[in-house]
């Protein structure tokens, strides 16, 4: 009995401490968007510009995915993770002092360097934390911290006395993450799964973890659905606040759409886990797919303030809520002994849809697209995306990982 209670007591403080780093993750991933407008006018930038300094940052992920996933079933988890915060806070901080573009888009890339590791670490430790049948919602519930802190992104914005203080959102973003290191030094419990099986398993060579005849497909359909739902995802997170700047809003009503984006990601996140481990995933992967088409659709054609704002919190709601859906389903893919690799490569994968993201926008943009224009032509790649997990999770494979990861558990 005693056992059990410390499982759920150590289960509770993983997730709540890995909620916390996700708050600072989301509330840096997002301090770009919103620092945007000021930044543009102080650096004289023009759309392409923009889209470069908002996809370093995304760009720095991919390696730091892959190398955090991969040295996290070497090494361990825990190590990764207070690495990688450490990492992304110090050059979250460093943004404030960028004096010239090119020093901005190097210190973006080194923040997105630390994101990138610690996405993956918190997505495995969050599953790792609890039993099989709670790990969609634990990661989800996990992931809810990122819309959360991209909402406190705009309170902050909202709360600066003028555009020359857009630092302060950097300053922000930096100091909290590096000041939470110690409480997780101290507190943070290291995976038991991994624990268990770095003595009783041999590390696995990258490509048979993600390639071996079993997995292939499923490594594969799970990238694609990861790839162009974050091609989506990543250029509302960082264009939103433009986009409805071109439309006639002011700095104010735009982050009160930005707002709505977030609000809805933070209850879809929740949402959308708790369906994952309730009913069919293919029921709850067309319900996704569905709700993102018909939010997007909404968000091109609203007329006012209030149905931008309620379009918003649909788009956050099914796109934020889908990809943290997404997530869970890839860290139950994988066993313990890999699932740090698996889920980095995926990681990695879709972070290469998140650098798309807002160079597509760019682009778009700069040909003199509208924003309507530019949120439209985002629907075809979320036709791909469902396809692709609608065919993952209709195999037999789901059932075949779940079973592995019992035995790996037991």
């Amino acid at each position: 009995m005693e056992n059990s209670v410390s499982s759920k007591s150590k289960a509770t403080l993983t997730l709540v401490l890995c909620f916390a780093i996700a708050v600072f993750e989301g509330f840096d991933l997002q301090s770009m968007g919103v620092a945007a407008p000021r930044m543009r006018a102080e650096f004289g930038l023009d759309n392409a510009q923009m889209a470069w300094a908002f996809s370093a940052a995304i760009l720095g992920t991919l390696p730091g995915a892959l190398l955090g996933g991969r040295y996290a079933d070497k090494i361990g988890r825990k190590a990764v993770l207070l690495t990688s915060i450490f990492i992304f806070g110090v050059m979250s901080v460093l943004t404030a002092y960028a004096s010239d573009y090119t020093l901005l888009l190097i210190i973006r890339f080194l923040t997105g360097l630390g994101m990138g590791g610690a996405l993956p670490m918190m997505i495995t430790m969050a599953s790792e934390a609890v039993s099989e049948k709670h790990k969609g919602a634990a990661v989800s519930i996990m992931y809810s911290g990122i819309p959360f802190g991209g909402m406190l992104t705009s309170f902050v914005a909202m709360g600066l006395a003028g555009d020359e203080q857009w630092r302060h959102i950097f300053y922000v973003g930096g100091f909290a993450p590096i000041l939470l290191i110690p409480l997780l030094m101290k507190f943070l419990p290291e995976s038991k799964d991994y624990l268990t099986a770095s003595r009783t398993k041999p590390s696995i060579p990258f490509f048979e973890v993600l390639f071996a005849k079993e997995r292939r497909f499923s490594t594969i359909q799970i990238w694609i659905s990861f790839f162009f739902t974050l091609v989506v995802l990543y250029f509302l997170l960082n264009w939103l606040p433009l986009l409805m700047g071109a439309q006639g809003l002011g700095k104010t009503e735009a982050n009160y759409v930005q707002i709505g984006y977030n609000i809805g990601g933070i209850f879809g996140s929740i949402i959308m886990g708790v369906l994952l481990d309730k009913i069919r995933m293919s029921i709850v992967i067309k319900l996704i797919y569905i709700g993102i088409l018909v939010s997007l659709c909404c968000l091109a054609i609203s007329p006012t303030v209030a149905l931008l704002s309620l379009s918003a919190v649909g788009c956050g709601l099914f796109i934020v809520g889908g990809q943290s859906a997404l997530y869970g389903l890839a860290a139950m893919f994988y066993p313990t002994e890999m699932r740090g690799t698996g889920v980095g490569a995926a990681v990695a994968i879709g972070r290469i849809g998140s650098f798309a993201g807002p160079l597509f926008a760019g682009m778009l943009l700069s040909m003199g697209s509208s924003s309507a224009m530019v949120i439209g032509a985002s629907i075809p790649l979320i036709f791909i995306a469902a396809i692709a997990a609608l065919f993952l999770v209709r195999k037999p494979k789901v059932q075949e990982a779940t079973s592995v990861l019992k035995v790996a558990s037991q």
